[in-house]
């Protein structure tokens, strides 16, 4: 199949899944091509099968702001001609459905017939979606798109609540490809520059927006480092990362915690970790969370969004209500103190990761697409 892939090009979870379902495709010898505004950032090599293709977005005195949307449903259609594409697949409602869309309308003026899928992310129809400037718009992008796929059961239930859904929604979970994990020697580091000997590791990694719940984590590690030797690695960026530094200065605990800002070593970073904490407000699915588990890495975090989906209360870590931090940090140390119940919560993190193998996952999209082309056959 010639497939087009239209995602955000970011360190966020919606463009790391584009990007790594798109080079597993390709490695299945389906011919791939990225249509985006700038290179994924997990996209470092190209292949014979894989494409990138940039929109670029002349800038005139006339626009406030630049239309994107335009350009970019353009260049899906100056693609899809030049390439032969024959199926679009689009990562968040808006702008991608709405521009995929647009697309497909000027393609069949000109007799090409095209299918586009449309998977629903979280941040499209939970924030930026139900906002009711966008609602009609986002309704409007999931009912014209030929198929639909949310990332968790909780997305879905949240999208039929929220939205005037005609089209079904089928559930495809987010997925880790964890050959890379066994088999990449980038992670071949040394434990003591993160931490000593006798010090366990704990890891937070996202966007630092609210919706993570930061202060929380600083709280939650506070606790415990009164309990256990122990150091904090905080890796992202965001708004709310200068307020975590003063807070962590203001507990006297700024020894203690590591702000790495945005890195490209995650997979060392949690190679060595010890607990994933995962507080937010709320999760789509938590991406994050299985990457940590995907190193053997047990998880603590709320019970909200996809996150029970994921995470398995008991087994591959802890869930609590949203803001129970005194309950997250005993529930983190009762898999910290002792070091066989660690061992015990790592290999079961590591077998629930098993089930979200991109290998079990890349199958289910593959079937979607043949039902998507024969419906234009």
């Amino acid at each position: 199949m010639k497939i087009a892939i239209v995602c955000y090009p970011t360190f966020g979870g919606s463009g790391v899944v584009a990007t790594e379902l798109g080079l597993e495709l390709a490695r299945r010898g389906h011919e791939i091509h990225f249509i985006t505004y700038s290179q994924p950032v997990r996209l470092a090599l190209l292949s014979p099968n894989v494409h990138y293709h940039e929109v670029n977005v002349p800038e005139y005195p006339l626009f406030h702001y630049q239309p994107y949307e335009l350009a970019l449903s353009s260049k899906l259609v100056d693609m899809v001609k030049l390439y032969k594409i024959e199926l679009l697949h689009v990562h968040y409602a808006i702008p991608h459905a709405y521009a995929g869309y647009m697309a497909k309308q000027m393609l069949k003026d000109e007799g090409i017939n095209i299918p586009m899928v449309t998977t629903l992310h979280g941040t499209d129809i939970t924030l930026v979606g139900n906002h009711p400037f966008y609602k009609p718009a986002v309704t409007f992008s999931i009912n014209k798109s030929d198929f639909v796929t949310s990332v968790s059961q909780s997305l879905k239930d949240d999208t039929l609540k929220l939205f005037k859904i005609k089209n079904e929604i089928e559930v495809i979970p987010n997925f880790i490809e964890l050959d890379k994990n066994m088999n990449d020697p980038s992670t071949a580091c040394h434990r003591s520059v993160m931490a000593n000997k006798n010090e366990r590791i704990i890891t937070h990694i996202s966007n630092f927006r609210k919706v993570k719940r930061i202060p929380d984590i600083i709280k939650i590690f506070f606790s415990i480092q009164k309990e256990i030797p122990a150091k904090l690695m905080m890796v992202g960026d965001g708004p709310e990362k200068e307020k975590a530094e003063y807070l962590c200065q203001e507990l006297g605990i700024q020894d203690k915690v590591i702000f790495f800002g945005n890195s490209n070593e995650i997979d060392k970073i949690l190679s060595y970790t010890d607990l994933f904490l995962l507080p937010s407000e709320t999760e789509s699915f938590g991406l994050a969370a299985l990457e940590a588990m995907a190193w053997s890495v047990p998880v603590i975090s709320s019970n909200s969004g996809g996150l029970p989906e994921v995470n398995f209360d008991g087994i591959s870590g802890y869930l609590s209500d949203v803001g129970k931090t005194d309950e997250m940090a005993q529930n983190a140390l009762k898999i910290l103190k002792d070091d066989a119940t660690l061992q015990k919560f790592k290999e079961n993190a590591l077998s629930v990761a098993k089930q979200f193998d991109i290998k079990n996952i890349l199958p289910l999209y593959e079937a979607l697409y043949e039902k998507a082309l024969k419906k234009y056959v």
